[in-house]
């Protein structure tokens, strides 16, 4: 069974989420309802990823009633003007076919366009008038969160941010936490990469007898962060999920966080300067 945690607003979600990137078609949506199958109740998608619809279909194959599934989506770059994006919302519900988002994200800050507060005034009424549970950001450095609270008065619930043992986000991870904020874990893997060859990683893997997946998504839950793993194997699936039976220590913990590096960004996606689309 996969533990909770509880965000701000006192929404109970999974600690462990079910990411779908570039997840399409009839093959994608099978993979969900895999997903689904195996345990996982956080389905991650966004509306620049163009699978929300089988995102939605995948729901309702699945048995599983839907007050039981948390669903994350998230708002794109180019539609940050507040009408722009309270429309985006409401189109995002539709492709999904569902009567509302649990929880609805900017997906970057875009600080040249300078509207990411219009986008979060609109997060901020379409929750009001119940098309979304709980709201946050993606993204979000601290001086971006800053902005939105003193702007609005409100705080995200979640900031979903790149993370993994070559780029372990501390300062913002306390950023985050020192405003109550759940950090949640893009690319919680390292899109696999070098990894999975990592000495330090693999050392621990056979002292446990878990893989190298394994040991970083334990190590991300021991950071108080929410990974979003995505698989398309059933295997994998279910090994991502299989990760409270053991513990790591204070020092295993410490060897894992010194892997990480400034320059460990993937893509060298700073949300200083990034712009999406």
């Amino acid at each position: 069974m996969i533990q909770s945690y509880e965000l701000h607003d006192g929404f109970q979600i999974p600690q462990i989420g079910f990411g779908t990137y570039s997840l399409k078609g009839n093959l994608g949506a099978r993979v969900i309802e895999s997903a689904l199958s195996h345990g996982y109740r956080l389905i991650d998608t966004a509306f620049n990823y163009e699978n929300e619809g089988i995102v939605g279909q995948a729901i309702k194959n699945s048995s599983i009633p839907r007050d039981q599934i948390t669903v994350t989506s998230k708002l794109p770059g180019r539609h940050h003007q507040y009408h722009d994006a309270l429309q985006t919302v409401q189109e995002s519900i539709s492709r999904l076919g569902l009567d509302y988002i649990d929880i609805y994200l900017i997906h970057w800050p875009n600080p040249k366009q300078g509207k990411f507060v219009e986008a979060w005034q609109a997060l901020i009424d379409s929750q009001q008038s119940g098309l979304i549970r709980s709201i946050g950001v993606c993204n979000f450095l601290p001086e971006h969160i800053d902005i939105l609270e003193k702007e609005t008065g409100i705080l995200p619930v979640i900031n979903q941010v790149e993370l993994h043992p070559n780029f372990n986000q501390l300062e913002q991870r306390n950023y985050d936490k020192s405003k109550g904020i759940i950090t949640q874990s893009w690319s919680p893997l390292g899109r696999a990469g070098d990894l999975l060859t990592n000495d330090v990683l693999i050392t621990l893997a056979n002292k446990y007898n878990k893989s190298v997946s394994q040991v970083i998504i334990r190590w991300h839950l021991q950071l108080g962060a929410l990974p979003i793993p995505k698989s398309s194997k059933s295997s994998r699936q279910i090994e991502n999920i299989d990760v409270y039976d053991f513990s790591l220590s204070i020092e295993e913990m410490q060897a894992i966080n010194n892997i990480s590096s400034p320059s460990g960004r993937l893509k060298n996606q700073d949300p200083s300067f990034y712009e999406e689309f």
